[in-house]
């Protein structure tokens, strides 16, 4: 059997009977959308960050589309953040009409270095939008004070770090705002896509709503800016609330596949992940370090073990953002480790044998390159 990054189907087995009935609790609700399943998923996502509101939506990128929107970010404005990410961060920094600004990524953490944030703050720069990348947290100290300071906006991408802690803190509950990705990859994950905004801001709040629901704030009357359709289904927002009851289970079983790949992979020519001190790592990803990375892939592809690279080309030096005038070498830590880094498969339900399959094979691969 094919060894993949991530996969579903022996959680979905333990829990199918849950999942399915949350399926027909909705379908018997006689409401299919922004029905208490929504209302209830996100009292208690909110609950769980200790916060004020959550806003659902329909997808990650939306999240951060509509969190950059309430905060008012917009045509003209700046937003820093690194280009070690999924393009989606980007992707919703340009849909605003909004100039996304890199800085380089730290080498240890693969973390944005936040010591170069304040030489590329501009009059322009309106957003600070530090991505929590892999299951662990950005430096956010540097960043709040730096918002203070500049009276800017402070948006957390939080799609690969559900659960995560920085210094007793979760991920989320630094900033102005948070964004969140439910696909289901994530440590965290629906069944199809999904997203939400967490706040502690009133009108950030009231803005998220509106936006997400075409701009309006009754029904069939846009009242100022328009919006989208981001509304979070019914169904995954049911299976979603179900899941959350198990998911500090998810994040213990994670780490134990961390801690099992840590001690497999101990003595061998890989950098393994590092944790940044003050972090509680929820290991979104296992994203491991190695020169001959692409010849490490190939080879374990004769085991029956498909790995992926996040990321291989990072965002500034994708075709479809040449315009914003970034040459090579102009980031230089992320470029060096796009070269390198590619992830190991990790997912909660992932079993001891196959982790050991995963492990044997690297070694026998390392042990003649």
């Amino acid at each position: 059997m094919t060894t993949r990054v991530w996969d579903y189907l022996a959680e979905y087995e333990q829990e199918r009977d849950d999942i399915l009935d949350a399926v027909d609790t909705v379908f018997r609700s006689g409401l299919l959308v922004l029905g208490e399943s929504v209302r209830g998923f996100e009292r208690e996502y909110a609950d769980y960050h200790g916060v004020r509101h959550c806003v659902s939506c329909d997808n990650g990128t939306n999240a951060i589309v509509l969190a950059l929107r309430a905060l008012g970010v917009g045509p003209g404005d700046e937003v820093i953040t690194v280009s070690n990410t999924a393009a989606p961060t980007v992707i919703a920094i340009d849909q605003v009409g909004a100039t996304p600004v890199f800085v380089d990524i730290r080498p240890d953490d693969y973390l944005m270095d936040t010591s170069q944030v304040e030489a590329a703050i501009t009059s322009r720069t309106k957003c600070l939008l530090p991505v929590h990348l892999y299951g662990q947290c950005v430096n956010m100290a540097p960043l709040e004070a730096l918002a203070a300071k500049h009276d800017l906006a402070l948006l957390e991408d939080c799609a690969q770090s559900h659960g995560a802690r920085h210094h007793g803190r979760l991920a989320g509950t630094m900033g102005d705002a948070a964004a969140f990705s439910f696909y289901p990859t994530k440590v965290l994950g629906a069944y199809g896509d999904g997203g939400a905004t967490i706040t502690n801001d009133d009108q950030v709040e009231a803005n998220l709503r509106r936006l997400r629901y075409y701009g309006m704030e009754k029904q069939y009357y846009v009242t100022s800016t328009p919006g989208h359709n981001s509304r979070l289904d019914e169904v995954h927002a049911e299976i979603l609330r179900r899941k959350l009851t198990r998911f500090d289970s998810y994040l213990a079983a994670r780490r134990r596949v961390a801690d099992r790949y840590a001690e497999g992979l101990a003595d061998t020519s890989l950098v393994l992940p590092s944790i940044t001190p003050g972090n509680d790592h929820v290991y979104y990803l296992y994203v491991v370090r190695h020169p001959k990375r692409d010849e490490i892939i190939e080879r374990l592809e004769a085991y029956d073990i498909m790995l992926n690279v996040s990321y291989r080309w990072p965002v500034h030096t994708m075709s479809g953002f040449a315009h914003l005038g970034y040459e090579t070498g102009s980031l230089p830590v992320t470029e060096r480790l796009a070269d390198e880094i590619f992830s190991l498969p990790m997912y909660a339900s992932l079993s001891e044998d196959v982790q050991d399959k995963v492990i044997s094979a690297i070694r026998e691969v390392l042990a003649t390159i």
